[in-house]
């Protein structure tokens, strides 16, 4: 699931006039940044939620060949990230799923992350597993981190006016289990709190360079690291 239905409040003026997930880096959109990834990663379906322009979102999900897209909508109402997903359980199926955010993308290193993720994804003892990356090295995120990678693989949130050493790349691998019975309107972070506290939130470390394309002075600095390609 590509999560692309917020309002890119943060990317104004360039969001006045076309969703966020549309706006160009590196001479693509960060929707087809994502999408490609998915592709190369052997995705054949990915679920769209749109809000925000919707349509224009719509439009250029159809002009794709590759992956098949199914659009889930939520014009009536923002949902929030946990309720985004919750809404498009039915489109899911029961497996373990990707789950992305439409304004985080990255360089790979040798290989896809992503593979590398399937590869090391357990259900027996990962209820939830999140891509993370170093935040000295991560462009556009400028904040005190969001997790610490424990030796056994395992994360931990940052707590009150403590720094950690990683950021959250907008990537995570769940169980459609963990959305049952949960309230229309919620946070996918409530969802990493649980399974935190019962031991079972696992990280990876990218493996390339993250950028976390939220505001137009990040975008800037994205663009400079893709034309680059190198990092």
């Amino acid at each position: 699931m590509l999560l692309a239905a917020g309002l890119g409040t943060r990317m104004r003026p360039l969001t006045d006039d076309r969703p966020k997930p549309l706006i160009r880096a590196g001479g693509k959109t960060l929707l087809d940044h994502n999408l490609d990834q998915l592709v190369e990663a052997g995705i054949e379906t990915v679920i769209v939620n749109v809000h925000y322009l919707a349509e224009q979102i719509e439009a250029h999900c159809a002009a794709r060949t590759a992956p098949k897209i199914l659009i889930s909508d939520e014009r009536a109402a923002l949902l929030d990230s946990g309720g985004g997903v919750r809404k498009a359980l039915p489109m899911l199926g029961k497996s373990p799923f990707f789950c992305l955010n439409a304004d985080t993308i990255w360089l790979d290193g040798p290989r896809s992350n992503l593979l590398r993720m399937m590869e090391h994804f357990d259900p027996e003892r990962m209820d939830i597993l999140l891509m993370v990356a170093p935040t000295v090295t991560t462009i556009g995120w400028g904040n005190r981190g969001d997790f610490r990678l424990l030796q056994d693989g395992r994360l931990e949130r940052a707590g009150r006016h403590e720094v950690v050493p990683f950021a959250y790349c907008g990537v995570a691998i769940l169980k459609p289990a963990l959305l049952a019975d949960r309230p229309e309107v919620f946070s996918l972070n409530r969802l990493f709190d649980e399974a935190q506290e019962a031991g079972r939130l696992y990280g990876m470390r990218l493996d390339g360079l993250f950028m976390h394309v939220g505001t137009p002075d990040a975008l800037v600095q994205a663009e400079a690291a893709l034309r680059l390609g190198v990092f």
